[in-house]
């Protein structure tokens, strides 16, 4: 008898990581794009130098691990390609919702390492780049950002169907 379980603990690790990741992305587009606006310029600094770049930090890393559990966790217990085919193959709805559920957060964690990361470090000035591009760079950011926090409401009942919802 084992004392712990390995697919529970993926599992646990995959929740984990994927209450810092939509926690963090709810932060953002509903807590500090909509203050932003309203800080005094003097104060910007702080966020811009300190709390961005450390909240992106644990944002991105938060998307990779939760991805990389959750395929785990599919390839262990058997689903993962009938899931990533949307149960093409015969799969039972539950298997087609985790799929769903599974693309969104695939193409959420894409936008977070591909578009929206990139473009912050340039509209934070982390990386050289012409004060031109800084706003565009930021836009470009929120409005993935904002992309993402739209497909993750989709993706969180999918995944909930699967465990709560399937019958």
């Amino acid at each position: 008898m084992e004392l712990i379980d390995p697919g529970l603990i993926t599992r646990f690790l995959h929740v984990i990581s994927g209450v810092m990741w939509i926690g963090i992305l709810w932060y953002f587009n509903f807590v500090q794009i909509p203050t932003m606006p309203k800080i005094p310029d003097e104060l910007k600094p702080a966020i811009g130098k300190h709390i961005a770049p450390e909240a992106l930090f644990w944002f991105r890393w938060a998307a990779a691990l939760t991805v990389l559990f959750g395929l785990e966790l599919a390839r262990s217990n058997g689903y993962l390609a009938d899931a990533l085919m949307l149960g093409y193959g015969g799969g039972s709805v539950a298997v087609t919702m985790i799929g769903i559920g599974m693309w969104f957060g695939l193409i959420m964690a894409f936008n977070v390492w591909v578009i929206i990361w990139p473009n912050q470090k340039i509209a934070l000035g982390l990386v050289e780049a012409d004060a031109d591009a800084k706003p565009a760079a930021a836009r470009k950011a929120m409005l993935f950002s904002r992309t993402n926090t739209l497909l993750s409401i989709p993706m969180l009942y999918c995944m909930l169907y699967y465990s709560h919802g399937a019958g």
